[in-house]
């Protein structure tokens, strides 16, 4: 096999933030296609324990900020599958919650919820492709894949830190596509809209769904599990030739 075309029955995938919510749809996704998957969670250790074990599976506790934790994540689901790990899904996020009646105005909004909202974002896409890209290097291969938004392309509610941190993962993405490429690693990031249903949406009031699924040509809000869909085909073989692209998954609400 060529290794640069690593069908996704064949790589090991680390969900960050897999064990609930969009992550735990990610990791479904990647398992049905036979991928080995390591689950990585902060809190959520029964839901992340439970699904790993549902879909064969490796639940791991670490903080994606943590360096030292993210190195012994690695070295675990190395000891554990008995390969590196090839393909990166960056979608943990710092807690937050999506309810526009409820979020921080601009002149009361504190720059450590911006910080906060940094930390998980954007040096926890850092630690993790820094631990991988060893592996990914002296493989030949790897995937890294980040998880935005649409917000900052259509700030239908002004979530101001939330979205000026996938910003800047979405930056992030392209500078390391275009450090990482020679080693046969593409970055990309899938940005999605309001899902229907994550735990961060929960507080979304029902009224803000209908106003989104009336403003999309399909006529509905993506799920968890079809924005999910989404990120296989930056780990496939069919997008061997793209990197550094963002690709809006939100029913046809942005055009990008």
């Amino acid at each position: 096999m060529n290794y640069h075309d690593l069908e996704l029955q064949d790589q090991t995938v680390l969900v960050t933030g897999g064990g609930r919510g969009l992550g735990s749809a990610i990791v479904r996704a990647f398992a049905a296609q036979g991928a080995r998957v390591v689950v990585d969670y902060r809190n959520s250790r029964e839901a992340a324990e439970k699904l790993a074990a549902e879909v064969g599976g490796l639940a791991v506790q670490a903080d994606v900020t943590d360096a030292d934790q993210i190195d012994a994540l690695f070295t675990a689901a190395e000891q554990h599958f008995g390969t590196t790990i090839t393909t990166v899904v960056n979608n943990a996020l710092a807690d937050f919650s999506f309810n526009g009646d409820a979020r921080s105005t601009a002149d009361s909004i504190t720059w450590e919820q911006f910080d906060a909202q940094f930390q998980g974002a954007v040096r926890g896409a850092l630690t993790t492709t820094q631990r991988a890209v060893p592996g990914m290097r002296a493989a030949g291969f790897g995937r890294i894949v980040n998880v935005g938004t649409n917000l900052f392309q259509n700030p239908v509610v002004p979530y101001h830190d939330y979205t000026a941190s996938k910003a800047a993962l979405l930056s992030l993405t392209r500078t390391l596509s275009a450090d990482l490429g020679a080693d046969g690693i593409t970055v990309n990031m899938v940005s999605g809209g309001l899902l229907r249903t994550t735990d961060a949406s929960a507080a979304t009031p029902e009224a803000v769904f209908d106003i989104i699924a009336a403003s999309t040509p399909l006529q509905r809000v993506v799920t968890p599990a079809e924005f999910a869909d989404a990120l296989l085909f930056f780990a496939s073989p069919w997008s061997r030739s793209v990197t550094g692209q963002n690709l809006v998954v939100d029913g046809g609400l942005v055009k990008n």
